[in-house]
């Protein structure tokens, strides 16, 4: 069953969400819902199954959170619900909007996601939470040795970014996942994107489910003012500084294809006087919070991120995505850009694409169904920055080579190596097969 409907939002009352819930929503500052929560919430109050396609930042969260939880009011219990997360950002993400949507009707949320102390998560399950916000692969751990923890009296099964947990990366996990959960249960599905996986939604053993749009399968918000500029390899770092003083007042996150990339691009930034922070999936858990919470909290206005950040990642604040290194999965670059522009607000996203990325680049303008038009910049004017940028680059260079003979001296890598991972290059400018991918 396909549903896309342009009606008239209607108010949260009107929908049927019940007088608690109404005040959460109103103490969140939801005066009205959003497209995909008015499409969505009649037939989840239904008991519906659901499949829901709809732009990043438009309210998803809220969409499956509010009927649950209106769900649990009416049959209070332990484990009532289970929302898997690819990232686990993402996962602290929503679990936050479940204790706030549920703060005044006492909810409790627990937080399963790997980098953390496993024992303190397990004490956290033996308090019994009626929710629990986990990734697939720690999920698993605790079903497989944490004694007395069964999910076996579940009610609703929640896969956010549903096309990336349906990947074969996390296929075995979700298998035994959906083997220790009951079949007969309520199963929402939720993504900006949605591709010929639709197909494995049977293994989620999904009943005769509601699909439902409320965006075309791969748009972007039209308050997002999408750019391109072609560049030579060699003077992308020079017009990525060129970008960031021009929009010198702007928040702004900066994708790069490698963990290494962030840490180096980062470096070569504060070199440069910049307020800017790096977030990677090599980080610890840690430091990747730590480094969101700075971003969060303007500490620093530019943060240099892999793909780990470009999913569902609500930072209010974004006014401009760059993509330094142009994403080879195009669908990548809908969830990148959708971290600004979002919940009606406007934002900048500009992609640099040197001479070896535009086949990837053309695919991006294929799937999104348009030619961007071009950013302009006066390439003589880019090119006075160089001197600056390469000194900034070799003095980054030099910190990364004493760590390196830091980490030789404790018995790890050598600094050379450790130089050439950082810098991502080689001398013509293409990248190197060791760095090529994430």
């Amino acid at each position: 069953m396909n549903m896309e409907d342009d009606k008239e939002v209607s108010s949260f009352k009107e929908l049927g969400v019940c007088e608690q819930l109404l005040e959460a929503c109103d103490n969140l500052g939801w005066k009205t819902p959003s497209k995909i929560q008015a499409l969505v919430l009649p037939h989840a109050f239904e008991g519906k199954d659901l499949i829901g396609l709809a732009q990043t930042g438009s309210g998803k969260t809220g969409a499956f959170a509010i009927p649950i939880l209106q769900s649990l009011l009416e049959n209070p219990q332990a484990f009532y619900a289970c929302v898997l997360s690819p990232t686990r950002e993402l996962a602290i993400q929503i679990a936050e909007q479940f204790e706030a949507l549920g703060s005044g009707i006492g909810v409790k949320c627990t937080v399963l996601v790997g980098g953390v102390d496993q024992v303190q998560q397990s004490i956290s399950l033996g308090k019994r939470p009626h929710i629990i916000v986990a990734t697939p692969g720690r999920l698993v751990d605790h079903l497989s040795n944490t004694k007395g923890f069964s999910l076996r009296t579940l009610k609703y099964l929640v896969l956010d970014e549903a096309d990336r947990l349906l990947n074969e990366d996390f296929e075995k996990v979700l298998d035994d996942i959906l083997s220790a959960i009951p079949r007969e249960r309520k199963t929402y599905l939720y993504s900006a994107t949605m591709t010929k996986k639709v197909q494995k939604l049977q293994r989620a053993c999904l009943r005769n489910p509601v699909k439902i749009e409320a965006a075309s399968k791969y748009s972007t918000v039209d308050t997002l003012k999408q750019q391109y500029r072609f560049v030579p390899a060699k003077y992308k770092d020079c017009y990525l500084i060129y970008i960031l003083t021009e929009m010198s007042g702007s928040t702004s996150m900066v994708f790069t294809r490698t963990c290494e990339a962030t840490r180096f691009l980062a470096l070569v930034l504060r070199n440069l006087g910049f307020r800017a922070i790096p977030i990677s999936g090599q980080m610890t858990q840690a430091k990747r919070l730590g480094s969101l919470n700075k971003f969060k909290a303007g500490e620093c206005n530019i943060l240099i991120c892999t793909d780990v950040a470009s999913r569902g990642l609500d930072i209010p604040s974004v006014d401009m995505v760059i993509n330094y290194d142009i994403p080879t999965n195009s669908k990548d670059y809908i969830h990148r850009v959708g971290r600004t522009a979002r919940a009606g607000r406007s934002g900048v996203a500009i992609s640099l694409v040197n001479q070896y990325e535009l086949e990837w680049y053309l695919q991006i303008e294929k799937l999104i169904g348009k030619k961007l038009p071009e950013f302009e910049a006066q390439e003589e004017e880019v090119l006075l920055l160089s001197e600056r940028v390469s000194e900034a680059k070799r003095i980054s260079i030099m910190k990364i080579k004493e760590e390196g003979g830091n980490k030789r001296r404790r018995g790890g890598d050598d600094d050379e190596e450790e130089i050439q991972k950082f810098v991502g290059s080689n001398k013509n400018g293409k990248f190197s097969k060791k760095t090529k991918r994430k």
